[in-house]
C-alpha cells in the first residue's frame, strides 16, 4: 500500500481557513471589527500582516504534508489532522459515485476535486485537490474496484467509454428560464414591494434591505441557474449516466445505476407550448437532483427509460382526478392531482399552473402510509403516502376512502414483490 499526498497546490486553498476566520468574524460583527482596527497603529497592522500572511502559508503546508491517501484491496483511506488525526475508511464496495469537480480557479491551476457519495453517509468525502490526469485515473481505479475487478487489473481498465445522449444548447437554456414562472414572480416581488413599503414606511433602509434580497432571487433563479447548468451534457457509460455541466465551475457527476428512488417530471405553464420538460432525481445518499434542466418531452422519457429499465412514463390522461367531493376539502387546487398505478411505478401528480409527475418504481418503496383528517373523513377522501429510500415521500392526495385502503393494501404487495425480483444495486464491470 503506497501512501499518496494530494496536488502541491492545495497549500494555497489551506491557506486561505485562518484569513476566512477573521473575515468571518468582522462580517458578523462589524462595530467591532472596527473599533478594535481603529486601536491598532500602522506599525502594529504592517506587523501584524507580515506575521499572518507566513503563519496562513506555513498552515497550508502543514496540513496539506500530513494529509494522505491510499487505496488498499477493500478500501480507501484518507488521513488528515495537524494536531488531532482523522482517518477515513471507505470501503469500495459501498462508493455508489464519484463526481469530479473544477471550481474556477482550480480549472486555472489545472486541478480537479473528486467527491464520493458512499451509502450510508450524507456528507460527502472528498480530495481536494488531484490533477486533472490523476482525478480520473484514481476515480475509474476506484470504480472499477467497486464493480468487482480485480486490484491488480483495476488500475489499467481506465476511464469506461461514454456514448452522449443529450446536450443542452445555451440558447434553449436561457430560454427555458426566462420562461420559468419562478424567475418572473421574482422579479415582480422585487418590483412590487419596495414602491410599496417606501409608501407606508418612507425608509430607505426598509427599502434596501428588502429589495436587494429579491433582486438576489430572481438573479439566482436566472443568471445563477443557467452559469450552473451551462453546455449541460448527458452521456451513457458501464458506470451509470453521466453529467458534465458549469460555466465557470465544472462538475463531472454520476447518476448511479439502482440508485435512483424517484423520477420527478416537470412541466412548468410557459414550457407546454414548446413540450419542454425538466427531469429531476432522488437518489440515495447523493445530492445530484437534476437530470434534465430542459429538453423535449419525448428525449426526456426516453432518457427516464435508461435511468428506470422497464417504466414507461404514463400520459397525463391516464391518470385519475380526486373524486369531485375533494373540492371540498381542497378548491380549485384539487383538479391538479392525479395517480395512476403500472406494473413498474406508482405515479402520482399534483399542480395546475406548474405540473410535476412523479415516479416511484414499487421496488424503492420503503414503507405506505394512510393519513385522514377530520375533515377528510367527512367528505370520504384520504391521502396516501410512500416513503422512498432517499428519504422522501411522494403523495396521492384526495383519494376515496375505499381506494385509498385498497390502494395502501395493495400497494404494500407491489413494494415487497418489487423488492424481492429486483436487480442489486452494483456498479456494471
Amino acid at each position: 500500500m503506497t501512501e499518496r499526498r494530494l496536488h502541491p497546490v492545495t497549500p494555497f486553498r489551506r491557506a486561505w481557513a485562518p484569513i476566512a476566520v477573521v473575515i468571518g468574524w468582522a462580517l458578523h460583527d462589524p462595530d467591532q471589527a472596527q473599533r478594535q482596527l481603529t486601536r491598532l497603529t500602522t506599525t502594529t497592522l504592517v506587523i501584524i500582516v507580515a506575521v499572518a500572511i507566513p503563519a496562513a502559508a506555513l498552515y497550508g503546508f502543514l496540513t496539506w504534508w500530513f494529509t494522505h491517501f491510499a487505496v488498499t484491496d477493500s478500501e480507501l483511506r484518507i488521513r488528515t489532522g495537524l494536531l488531532f488525526r482523522r482517518t477515513a475508511h471507505i470501503r469500495l464496495e459501498r462508493i455508489q459515485a464519484i463526481d469530479i469537480t473544477q471550481p474556477l480557479l482550480a480549472r486555472v491551476a489545472g486541478v480537479s476535486k473528486l467527491k464520493l457519495d458512499v451509502i450510508g453517509t450524507d456528507k460527502k468525502d472528498e480530495l481536494a485537490f488531484l490533477g486533472e490526469g490523476e482525478a480520473r485515473t484514481l476515480r475509474a481505479e476506484l470504480l472499477a474496484r467497486a464493480a468487482g475487478l480485480a486490484p491488480e487489473t483495476a488500475h489499467e481498465v481506465g476511464e469506461a467509454p461514454a456514448r452522449q445522449l443529450l446536450r443542452v444548447p445555451a440558447r434553449g437554456l436561457a430560454v427555458s428560464l426566462l420562461l420559468a414562472g419562478s424567475t418572473w414572480g421574482t422579479l415582480a416581488a422585487a418590483a412590487v414591494v419596495p414602491p410599496v413599503l417606501w409608501f407606508f414606511t418612507h425608509s430607505l433602509w426598509t427599502v434596501i434591505v428588502t429589495g436587494l434580497p429579491l433582486i438576489g432571487a430572481a438573479g439566482a433563479n436566472s443568471v445563477g441557474r443557467f452559469v450552473s447548468e451551462y453546455d449541460w451534457t448527458l452521456a451513457e457509460s458501464p458506470d451509470g449516466l453521466r453529467i458534465d455541466h458549469g460555466l465557470l465551475d465544472r462538475a463531472h457527476e454520476t447518476v448511479p445505476p439502482g440508485r435512483v428512488q424517484t423520477v420527478r417530471i416537470v412541466e412548468p405553464l410557459l414550457w407546454r407550448r414548446r413540450g419542454w420538460v425538466r427531469v429531476e432525481l432522488n437518489v440515495a445518499g447523493s445530492s445530484n437532483s437534476l437530470l434534465l434542466p430542459v429538453a423535449p418531452r419525448e428525449v426526456a422519457e426516453s432518457i427516464i427509460a435508461r435511468v428506470l429499465p422497464g417504466v414507461t412514463v404514463p400520459p397525463m390522461p391516464a391518470l385519475s382526478r380526486p373524486p369531485r367531493r375533494a373540492r371540498w376539502c381542497m378548491p380549485v387546487w384539487w383538479r391538479g392531482y392525479g395517480l395512476t398505478v403500472t406494473d413498474a411505478v406508482f405515479a402520482t401528480r399534483r399542480g395546475l399552473v406548474s405540473r410535476s409527475l412523479a415516479l416511484v418504481p414499487h421496488a424503492k418503496v420503503q414503507s405506505v402510509r394512510l393519513t385522514q383528517g377530520p375533515w377528510k373523513r367527512l367528505w370520504g377522501v384520504a391521502d396516501v403516502h410512500v416513503d422512498t429510500g432517499a428519504n422522501r415521500t411522494e403523495t396521492a392526495r384526495l383519494r376515496d376512502a375505499e381506494e385509498a385502503a385498497e390502494l395502501l393494501r395493495a400497494q404494500a404487495e407491489r413494494s415487497r414483490t418489487g423488492r424481492r425480483d429486483a436487480l442489486p444495486d452494483r456498479w456494471m464491470a
